[in-house]
């Protein structure tokens, strides 16, 4: 890094790479010390130069003093720095100078600089996801044994910052990484760089490949397939460096009528008699489901159980903490309280089949406790697919929503508690639908507690008496 005059500012500061954050950092804190405006300095890369050309050197800046700032502008500062925006390296010494005056700045989550550089790290890190996800090495052979290639293009300045991942998820296999800017080279022990490359000096494939391919093929899933999603998480930009993407656009074409073989299927195997296989089926396949992004941190799917002719399914919104360690619905605080209300209102568990909306315990980790977060409307939909499929299976007499999560998915829309409790509603199979509160709703409120308990109770009774009319 050095410091060069300019015509309209005060300093020009060099930097030696795109992603040079101790350069940045080193010339950002000595200029910050000297009281330089933010609008007074130019920073550029490399050898580039502005409008009006090089301007003369000037001696290098020297400051005296220290100061420290809080740890995470440090940490937005090392991601912020690999954004391809030009204007990056001014912004963040734009709030450097405003965090020294006021250190509590970096709490101030809507001050429109902050925002802006906070969106700037989160589409570095999403880059930095999606390299980790969807760079595909390709054997070479040569005389010195087998390397691995791959070829990336990256939207940010983010190479650098990945070579770390994948020295240790690689340490042992000699590979290469190519983009256009900047290559990485990796001999087991050492890592070095090299010039950008073409794309056109990576090979097009190798024999692995069209054995992932097959495997791929094999387990693709109609039942898991959305489209929209997969396109949102793994965008066609990235298809073109995975082998197994050339197959995707045939496989989706047929996963509904896939789909519609495997509904057929059980619908068949019903009128035959076999309600428990088809359950068992469906459970199982319902314990690999990765339809929405609950899976990847909850220890398992919790499926629904009970008697699969029961005259009453309750629908509750999502396993807990202690049903997801269990894998089985409704045996936490709020399933011990449902269970005693149950024999309150004279109804037997034991011939009622109990289930959730969600299969998967959504949670924020505070701790080492899982504190319950309620599902969004997409994992809502997402789920809504082994309900619907549970339903089919059972048959029931009348469900019963306990909540609004519940009954939004047995209604396929939003609605409120207190429009639809306490009287029945027609479903398109032509039985009916019952909505209340959710157990854990009881064990939530301080007020009116017995109260609601005695309603809640009421609710189950109206349900009991109706189950026996019908």
């Amino acid at each position: 890094m050095r410091e060069t005059g300019s015509r309209a500012l005060t300093r020009t500061v060099r930097l030696g790479a795109q992603d040079d954050f101790d350069g940045w950092r080193s010339a950002a804190r000595a200029l910050a010390l000297t009281s330089t405006a933010p609008e007074e300095v130019l920073w550029q890369v490399g050898e580039e130069t502005d409008l009006f050309g090089t301007a003369p050197a000037l001696p290098p800046l020297v400051a005296e003093g220290v100061f420290s700032v809080p740890r995470p502008f440090v940490d937005l500062a090392r991601i912020v720095i690999c954004h391809h925006d030009p204007e990056r390296f001014s912004l963040l010494f734009a709030l450097l100078c405003r965090v020294r005056d006021a250190p509590r700045a970096m709490e101030d989550s809507a001050h429109p600089l902050l925002r802006r550089l906070e969106r700037m790290a989160s589409s570095v890190r999403r880059d930095m996801h999606k390299m980790r996800a969807f760079l595909r090495f390709r054997e070479v052979s040569s005389a010195e044994g087998s390397r691995y290639v791959a070829w990336f293009e990256p939207e940010h300045h983010i190479l650098r910052a990945n070579a770390g991942f994948f020295m240790r998820r690689f340490a042992s296999m000699r590979w290469s990484i190519l983009t256009p800017d900047l290559s990485l080279h990796w001999d087991g022990e050492t890592l070095s760089e090299g010039p950008g490359a073409s794309r056109g000096e990576t090979p097009d494939g190798d024999p692995v490949e069209e054995v992932w391919k097959t495997y791929y093929a094999s387990i693709f899933n109609p039942a898991r397939v959305k489209v929209g999603a997969m396109l949102k998480e793994m965008p066609k930009k990235y298809w073109r460096n995975m082998p197994e993407t050339a197959l995707v656009p045939d496989l989706i074409a047929g996963a509904q009528r896939r789909e519609r073989e495997m509904v057929a299927t059980s619908a068949a195997e019903m009128v035959g008699g076999n309600v428990a296989k088809s359950w068992e089926s469906l459970r199982a396949e319902a314990m690999q489901c990765n339809r929405c992004e609950l899976h990847k941190c909850a220890s398992q799917t919790v499926f629904g159980e009970g008697p699969l002719r029961a005259d009453i399914v309750f629908v509750g919104e999502q396993p807990g903490d202690r049903e997801d360690l269990a894998g089985r619905p409704f045996v936490g605080p709020a399933g011990q309280l449902f269970d005693r209300a149950l024999a309150d209102a004279g109804i037997d568990r034991g011939r009622t089949y109990v289930t959730n909306a969600v299969k998967h315990f959504k949670f924020e980790r505070r701790g080492k406790r899982r504190i319950h977060d309620k599902p969004n409307a997409g994992e809502i939909m997402a789920c809504r697919w082994w309900l619907e499929r549970e339903l089919a299976l059972i048959r029931p007499r009348i469900t019963v929503a306990l909540g609004a999560t519940a009954a939004r998915s047995l209604f396929d829309k939003a609605v409120t508690i207190s429009a639809l409790r306490g009287e029945p509603h027609m479903m398109p199979d032509g039985n009916e639908a019952w909505v209340t509160v959710h157990p854990s709703y009881l064990l939530r409120i301080r007020d009116r507690r017995e109260e609601e308990y005695a309603a809640f109770v009421e609710d189950l009774r109206c349900v009991d008496k109706r189950v026996i009319r019908r």
